[in-house]
């Protein structure tokens, strides 16, 4: 057997860079968390002593930063917890297509077509008003564990 007869193609993905472990006694408020595989938003957080045996507990209430939904988690604090590599960027938005994708210039000048309006009626209003008004609008997308969403819309001014 020589080192030809094995060939792979890397067209899986172990997901190792979506989350990194954190000790749980160490998150705190408005930081992020992935509770029953979702990324949230922590917006509450209280550590209860500990009991006669066992640990200290974490209890975490967050929002999921993509659909809004309530979550609830409770933790030994000294286990670790998923916490989800949350990368914001902002695009140029180029164009609004009739089935609700939009098109995005990135920085190195090429298209980013993947996308649909966000579900947050304000900012889709905001979007939709300030491009039919021929403004440049910049939109920041959120990006964590493999989901990708408008979360806000900067008006650069109106287009030259």
């Amino acid at each position: 057997m020589s080192d030809d007869d094995h060939h792979f193609e890397s067209k899986a993905d172990a997901g190792a860079s979506k989350t990194f472990p954190q000790q749980a006694g160490t998150i705190r408020k408005n930081a992020y968390l992935v509770i029953k595989t979702r990324p949230c938003k922590v917006v509450e957080v209280s550590t209860s002593k500990t009991g006669k045996h066992g640990h200290a507990k974490c209890h975490f209430v967050a929002i999921d930063i993509f659909t809004g939904k309530k979550l609830e988690d409770i933790v030994p604090s000294s286990h670790n917890c998923d916490v989800p590599e949350v990368v914001r960027t902002d695009y140029q938005l180029i164009d609004i297509s009739e089935d609700g994708f939009v098109s995005l210039l990135t920085e190195s000048g090429d298209t980013k077509d993947d996308l649909r309006l966000p579900s947050d009626d304000q900012l889709l209003a905001q979007i939709k008003e300030g491009f039919k008004d021929g403004k440049d609008l910049v939109v920041t997308v959120m990006a964590a564990m493999g989901e990708e969403q408008i979360c806000a819309l900067k008006d650069v001014g109106p287009k030259n």
